[in-house]
């Protein structure tokens, strides 16, 4: 009961807090209390094969969750699959859905409406699913998804898990800054409730080193394994892809000085037209797509110098893809193309 105590507590106090302890929200506090203790005395514990892989957000945008939930139906789990129901989910497991909202009027007044509708409906679902005994719980998203599953991990007698792929402060930065109160508030409430997780793991051994140096929380580094039903693409069907692009992008044509009559070519491809024989080109450049949404560019750009002939697809937008493209000039890497379709495509010197 102990645990459960504890998020009474929790809650108790936040409302305390946000009420300046008047004598109506004390009550409020109390009944909630009184209540989740009523609660967890009836609810049974989840079944020890039973894991809810947990996504807010568009679960065909996750494919490492949904490659976690085969896994474990592959070794014996039955697992339940939640999250919003966007782009196509190559599952073959019971997926349970939650719904949009799409709120107008002034931006932190849709943002705490959001947060508040989007806990109450997590945990309205949560509580709906068959009992798990473990919810494996992606991040970030994690507001309000971390506090919201573990209280239900604590009324449910469960263990939650979470899969770092970031910190959701940090993306909240992008766009109002790190001073920013909301991106501050983000980060201690993030910081505290990822502290609850009964375990972790996470995406990278840079991410495990600083999740222990500035947050004591002990990761497991898992690194992304694709499905299998990733394989390498025909060297024709690349052929076509290519020569597409190269309609509205220079750096996938072939220099003027390869073109010839009966060979149709590329920067990568060249396809026999009497025999329809397609190969790859000898001396041809490597191929990089990157988004530079969340990641950390300075690698590439402090190594571009070093890099082979190479041909950058970069698929981020905003202030960011600029930053990225400017870095690519300051370190000898010259934009050769820039639209508002894939992103700018750099080549190197």
């Amino acid at each position: 009961m102990a645990p459960l105590q504890a998020a009474c507590a929790c809650v108790s106090a936040a409302l305390l807090l946000l009420s300046g302890a008047g004598h109506t929200w004390l009550l409020c506090a109390v009944t909630l209390l009184l209540a989740l203790l009523c609660i967890s005395a009836f609810i049974v514990p989840g079944r020890p094969s039973h894991v809810c892989v947990l996504v807010l957000g568009d679960l065909g945008r996750s494919p490492r969750m949904t490659y976690h939930a085969l896994s474990l139906v592959r070794n014996g789990y039955s697992v339940t699959l939640a999250g919003f129901r966007g782009l196509h989910v190559y599952v073959c497991i019971h997926v349970h859905n939650f719904f949009s909202l799409d709120l107008v009027g002034p931006r932190i007044l849709r943002y705490v409406l959001k947060v508040t509708v989007q806990a109450a409906q997590l945990l309205w679902e949560l509580l709906r699913i068959d009992p798990p005994s473990f919810v494996l719980l992606q991040n970030p998203p994690g507001l309000p998804a971390i506090a919201v599953t573990w209280l239900f991990c604590v009324l449910r007698r469960c263990h939650l898990i979470i899969d770092w792929h970031n910190y959701g402060y940090s993306i909240m930065s992008l766009t109002n800054g790190p001073g920013h109160p909301i991106v501050r508030l983000a980060k201690w409430y993030e910081k505290m409730f990822g502290r609850l997780s009964k375990s972790n793991f996470c995406v990278t051994n840079a991410m495990k080193e600083d999740l222990l140096h500035n947050w004591r929380i002990k990761a497991i580094t898992l690194y992304d394994k694709p499905a299998s039903i990733f394989k390498e693409t025909p060297v024709e069907l690349q052929h076509q892809l290519f020569m597409k692009l190269a309609v509205d992008y220079a750096p996938f044509r072939a220099s003027s000085d390869c073109t010839g009559t009966n060979v149709e070519k590329c920067a990568f491809t060249e396809k026999n037209l009497a025999s329809g024989t397609v190969t790859h080109r000898a001396g041809r450049p490597a191929l990089l797509i990157s988004s530079t949404s969340w990641t950390d560019y300075d690698k590439l750009i402090t190594d571009g110098s070093k890099l082979p002939s190479l041909i950058c697809v970069i698929t981020a937008r905003g202030a960011v893809q600029l930053l990225y493209v400017d870095g690519c000039v300051s370190e000898r890497l010259t934009p050769s193309h820039s639209s508002s379709g894939p992103g700018p495509h750099c080549r190197s010197r």
